[in-house]
């Protein structure tokens, strides 16, 4: 374990330890989340695993992710959402005068979310790309995805896809961007265009975000307990020193 430039730097990962300043908004800077549930997945999924550890920057999404660098190194990180990167950047852009892509969901959600962008951040430039809904892209997609990012040359790409879709997409197609930032914020898309409600304040401050979330949508829950269930295990046998 290392800090270095603002970041908790262990086993492979990248964690922004307090503020998002630390990330150069002038640079070219892939940013990821991290929770109990995305390690779950990466486990199994080895461009997961890569796309987490590859990334310049992980957020810390799920509090208890945290418990990793605290338990076992002492350091601790602020917790920083996917709703946080939004509204981060969202604002450093309408102070500077910016341009905002939102990359993901359906051709509703993405004219929801400019026309809400136009009053609450007038001096922020958008442009949308609704992919194709698949699986999985292939070439024909994924050029037409780049084009579109390209031709707009945003600072900032928000990409909206369900994980770890999301998360391999950014990581594996970075390098053919032109963007300064890249931030994968999954459900803000949805919460910021209307469609559904993310929960309270009081659940965020108190780290149960989560518990909120499975009497509102229980089948998102059942999707993923495994995966956290996986890294709260190995969490354990990291700290009795059976598992490296």
């Amino acid at each position: 374990m290392k800090v270095e430039n603002g970041c908790l730097i262990f086993d492979g990962y990248t964690l922004i330890k307090d503020s998002l300043d630390v990330v150069p908004i002038d640079g070219k800077s892939l940013v990821n989340t991290i929770s109990p549930n995305s390690y779950g997945l990466a486990v199994h999924d080895n461009e997961m695993m890569e796309a987490l550890k590859g990334s310049d920057y992980l957020v810390l999404d799920g509090v208890y992710f945290g418990w990793w660098p605290l338990l076992r190194y002492g350091k601790r990180a602020r917790r920083i959402t996917g709703w946080d990167c939004f509204v981060y950047y969202a604002n450093r852009l309408n102070q500077t005068g910016g341009r905002m892509f939102f990359l993901g969901s359906t051709e509703e959600t993405l004219a929801k979310i400019k026309k809400r962008m136009e009053k609450d951040y007038p001096n922020v430039i958008v442009e949308t790309f609704s992919p194709p809904f698949k699986s999985s892209f292939d070439d024909e997609d994924n050029k037409a995805m780049h084009s579109a990012i390209n031709a707009f040359n945003p600072d900032v790409l928000c990409v909206g896809m369900t994980a770890p879709k999301q998360e391999k997409w950014s990581y594996q197609n970075f390098s053919h961007l032109n963007v300064h930032v890249s931030i994968s914020i999954g459900n803000v898309f949805d919460w910021y265009a209307g469609n559904s409600r993310r929960p309270s304040l009081f659940w965020q401050k108190i780290g149960m975000e989560w518990l909120a979330r499975i009497f509102m949508r229980p089948e998102i829950f059942r999707r993923n307990i495994g995966n956290q269930m996986l890294f709260f295990w190995h969490l354990l046998l990291r700290l009795l020193r059976i598992k490296k």
